[in-house]
């Protein structure tokens, strides 16, 4: 069974993919590249003895069978680079995981229509209440939402597609003996329950150490068609992902904000250096040439408004104001005023924010 020397490579942790897929390039079977000797090394163009030695003295501490009834115990699905069934796009990228760990229904989700979402863990309100609406604008379709599990951006962009009916892949930086972060665990779950997978390159016990966060971004991208920016700073894991996107040849997209916030930055010059505006839904469907049923697509219909709640509504429809601004542009009085936000907000049509702030949804 040539899965368990896949699994026994993944499981030295000082080794990575790249050297992996090297070693399994040059002998063409996955069991001679584990069991090769010193010398058969020493013949790879480029690879250092100090490394080859390295690998057999690791190799040689690996018990085979052992590191493989470990995944299996656990219940851990896995893909290798020589499965059939292995990702089409991610196969494709420079430096593809030697072994995809998965939970969850990872063939349920439509590969083809893969949009990846990334931004920063200190997202904005502004920015997360419009990412929530734009992938509302996809509800109900094919496409599935792939992102960092992360706080933050990740964390809405995947709860939000469950919300709209959509499937998600969360991408981790760890094994699957980790949770992180740690309140994320009941996403983890929901996740894994149906509404998607959550996928790994690491080995289950492998913890998530910091640098493997980065190495993770390239999986978040490579599993995608295009890559949704929602949020970044100049010096952000999302810009990262960002140029791993265009080095990978695939489509990049950002998502406008408050030029204010420093969280911005980053995606003011990406849209300067030609990224793709998404203010909509459609954006995305047109940057990525897909189409959808319009029948799918869920339109807000909005309750039918008193006129009092018409001048209110106008005047939240571009952004939040509190009640004495409200009280300014519309003219009620406070408790004629107070009512009506009361009554707007059990009809969901809007929505009170910080303190007496209130905005349109």
């Amino acid at each position: 069974m040539k899965e368990k020397y896949w699994i026994a490579f993944s499981s030295i942790e000082q080794i990575d993919s790249r050297f992996i897929k090297r070693l399994y390039d040059y002998f063409g079977d996955i069991e001679k590249a584990f069991n090769c000797n010193l010398n058969e090394l020493e013949n790879i163009d480029g690879l250092s003895v100090k490394k080859a030695e390295n690998f057999i003295k690791l190799r040689d501490k690996v018990d085979i069978d052992k590191a493989f009834a470990l995944v299996e115990t656990k219940g851990i699905n896995f893909l290798t680079l020589e499965d059939e069934k292995y990702p089409y796009m991610l196969k494709n990228i420079e430096n593809p995981p030697a072994v995809l760990y998965y939970k969850g229904k990872l063939f349920e989700c439509n590969l083809e229509k893969t949009l990846a979402v990334v931004g920063s863990r200190r997202a904005s309100t502004n920015s997360r209440d419009n990412l929530r609406r734009i992938i509302s604008g996809l509800s109900n379709t094919d496409i599935c939402i792939v992102s960092g599990l992360a706080s933050g951006i990740d964390s809405v962009a995947h709860t939000a597609a469950i919300e709209n009916n959509l499937k998600t892949i969360g991408v981790i930086a760890s094994g699957f003996d980790f949770v992180y972060p740690t309140q994320n665990k009941t996403l983890y779950e929901t996740i894994e329950n149906g509404y998607g997978a959550v996928v790994s390159e690491y080995y289950p016990t492998f913890e998530p150490i910091k640098f493997r966060f980065p190495q993770r971004n390239r999986i978040v991208s490579g599993l995608s068609y295009g890559t949704l920016v929602a949020e970044a700073s100049l010096k952000s894991g999302a810009l990262i992902t960002a140029n791993l996107t265009l080095e990978q040849g695939r489509e990049l997209m950002c998502m406008p904000g408050e030029i204010s916030n420093p969280n911005t930055q980053g995606i003011y010059k990406l849209l300067k250096n030609g990224a793709t505006m998404v203010t909509e839904s459609n954006d995305i469907l047109d940057s990525l040439g897909w189409e959808i049923k319009q029948e799918t697509q869920t339109q807000l219909t909005l309750p039918t408004l008193t006129p009092d709640e018409e001048i209110i509504y106008e005047n939240l429809q571009i952004e939040e104001k509190g009640v004495d601004e409200l009280l300014k542009l519309t003219g009620l009085k406070l408790d004629n005023l107070l009512m009506n936000l009361t009554t707007m907000e059990l009809k969901g049509i809007i929505k009170q924010g910080n303190g007496d702030r209130y905005k349109a949804l």
